[in-house]
């Protein structure tokens, strides 16, 4: 190729999609210095703030998705999709990309579509263990589809999918290493077993009634806890954060948190899955209800089908909760079987792996 390449790249509206498509735009970045790089994002989603910060250009489309129940969003989508396509379609004739990649999402629909109907070489990846809309729409027209679990030919063309597991963050790789650093962070000691609790970048309103509830259960069994209990939720828990409590709205070094702890308490979206299979360390997963296609609780399904974690559905937490914690807290055993198994479903290479399948798109295969 004469120039250096185009990637155009849409993924929005959480960060589970998000992510994904920085590190794929990092690793093409790696391997391509001089390629030129633009993001597509719906307005006004978290995409807008995040991608910026993360050094790339994002333009904006007016998109949202469909609503569950009937609305006025509902009513406007077609025009929001025709608006979407035209704007596209301006940004592709404008950008001239190469390659163009999706990762889920809202803005990453129109914007695919268009690409594709112009014969330009497309990749979408899937996180999650249930396909995503977006994705499913997609599916038809684009060249390859990544994914990160089996038996996806229920959703994708089989011919179309490669599997490559999530984009993770690479400092991850290593956390080991990391154990006598993060507990100094945290003001932790190797002498109690450490609880690492996750609710996400906003926070989950169950798993932070449950641990409320549980402090002198914790407490009891001399447990310490790092508690990431989200931005929505900082201004009720914060008094907590004293003596084995760390309360925190958000961790700025995942990779310390993971390293430090025992046990590790989360909800199951596709990219936390992911990571938490590379880190190995034995998991509660307790999946979102409130999610799309309830995708959350078939990603930890997909885990739990394999020995590889503990899985609790909000509405048994009254009653299985106490007695897995306290089995993991106490069952050496179960936690090297947990860990084992977790471990054998990493895919640590995803983003190379997904980055190798672009470039054989630039090279016309």
């Amino acid at each position: 190729m004469k120039r250096a390449p185009r990637f155009i790249v849409s993924g929005g509206g959480t960060g589970g999609h998000i992510y994904p498509a920085i590190a794929i735009a990092n690793e093409l970045k790696g391997r391509y210095p001089a390629a030129q790089f633009l993001f597509v994002g719906a307005n006004d989603r978290m995409e807008m703030e995040k991608v910026p910060k993360a050094g790339y250009r994002i333009e904006g489309l007016w998109i949202s998705g469909i609503q569950r129940k009937l609305s006025l969003k509902n009513l406007m989508f077609p025009l929001k999709l025709v608006s979407s396509m035209l704007r596209s379609r301006k940004l592709i004739s404008s950008f001239r990309p190469d390659v163009a990649i999706g990762t889920g999402g809202f803005a990453s629909g129109p914007l695919l579509k268009v690409a594709t109907s112009r014969k330009i070489p497309s990749l979408v990846q899937e996180q999650n263990s249930h396909a995503g809309i977006t994705n499913k729409w997609l599916a038809r027209h684009v060249q390859k589809i990544c994914v990160a679990y089996d038996g996806m030919e229920r959703f994708f063309p089989s011919e179309k999918i490669v599997k490559t597991g999530n984009p993770v963050r690479q400092d991850l790789l290593d956390i080991a290493s990391k154990r006598e650093e993060a507990l100094q962070l945290f003001n932790l000691t190797e002498e109690k077993k450490t609880v690492l609790v996750l609710g996400g970048s906003l926070g989950a309103r169950r798993v932070n009634q449950l641990i409320e509830e549980k402090l002198p259960y914790f407490h009891e069994k001399q447990a310490q806890l790092i508690w990431q209990c989200g931005k929505l939720y900082v201004d009720d828990y914060k008094k907590y954060s004293q003596g084995e409590v760390r309360v925190h709205q958000f961790l700025d070094r995942m990779d310390l948190a993971y390293a430090a702890a025992d046990i590790i308490i989360s909800r199951a979206g596709a990219i936390s899955v992911s990571e938490l299979c590379i880190v190995g360390k034995p998991v509660i997963f307790i999946p979102s209800p409130n999610v799309a296609e309830d995708h959350q609780t078939k990603n930890a399904m997909a885990i739990a089908a394999k020995n590889a974690c503990v899985m609790i559905k909000e509405d048994a937490l009254e009653y299985r909760f106490d007695t897995e914690i306290t089995t993991l807290l106490q069952d050496s055993k179960r936690q090297q079987e947990l860990s084992e198994n977790l471990k054998r479903l990493a895919l640590p290479g995803a983003t190379k792996h997904i980055a190798d399948e672009i470039e054989k798109l630039l090279a016309g295969e």
